[in-house]
């Protein structure tokens, strides 16, 4: 499958300002306001409003292009969800991740029980076009439930203590939610959070590279990625 490319035709501002700030806001802990200012710092004046359309437009696409550059994925899944609050509404936020913290996959659903464990392994299995070999989540029944139905042969650890990988990979989401103030809808959560974590899994440095040299050249690597993916047509 081709790599999509990007084409920043008729738009006022070069292809590395454009990018730039998508990295900005996508990257770090930073509001739309804030990128807004640090632009300016550099002598380019451009709105909030202007960087909010160039997330939405560009940042599906290059999310896209750095997830088929990504690692394959490991063969241990860790799966966990956390509540998220839109409009007085309560959503569950479903994420797994592997064995090294890499996220497999984020799926927003209004339920918490049994079929929406079922969609979130249907989904993982289809995206990913394998079956693991070992599913590891907390004391929630709803994924033993639907590992029966799904992966019976898969084996399956639930214990609290063994599920800190999937717990811990919740803490940037909280961190990014409290900068934004929130979510303007299930929609926008759902959209945002793909550009997020393809990101997050480009710059972030999993735990077993932890040396001061090795994590260099790691992020050297995750520029690298970077830069082809942003690359114009």
């Amino acid at each position: 499958m081709s790599i999509p490319s990007i084409s920043y035709k008729r738009h006022r501002f070069p292809s590395k300002i454009i990018s730039h700030a998508v990295w900005l806001y996508c990257r770090f802990n930073l509001s739309l306001r804030e990128v807004e200012e640090m632009l300016l710092k550099r002598g380019i004046d451009v709105s909030y409003e202007t960087i909010r359309r160039w997330v939405a437009k560009f940042g599906p696409t290059i999310a896209r292009s750095l997830r088929r550059r990504q690692p394959l994925s490991g063969d241990v899944w860790h799966l966990d969800e956390v509540v998220v609050t839109i409009k007085d509404r309560k959503f569950w936020l479903w994420r797994a991740v592997d064995q090294k913290g890499m996220i497999l996959d984020e799926i927003l659903q209004r339920r918490r029980n049994t079929r929406a464990a079922k969609r979130l392994l249907m989904r993982l299995m289809k995206k990913h076009n394998c079956v693991p070999k070992r599913f590891i989540t907390d004391k929630l029944r709803s994924y033993g439930a639907a590992k029966r139905e799904i992966a019976p042969g898969v084996e399956h650890r639930s214990h609290k203590g063994l599920n800190n990988r999937a717990e811990n990979s919740h803490l940037p989401f909280r961190k990014r939610e409290r900068a934004m103030q929130g979510y303007r809808s299930p929609g926008n959560l759902q959209r945002f959070l793909s550009i997020h974590s393809a990101i997050r899994n480009c710059f972030s440095v999993p735990a077993r590279r932890r040396a001061a040299l090795t994590i260099r050249f790691h992020r050297l690597e995750a520029f690298d990625a970077w830069t082809a993916a942003v690359t114009a047509a």
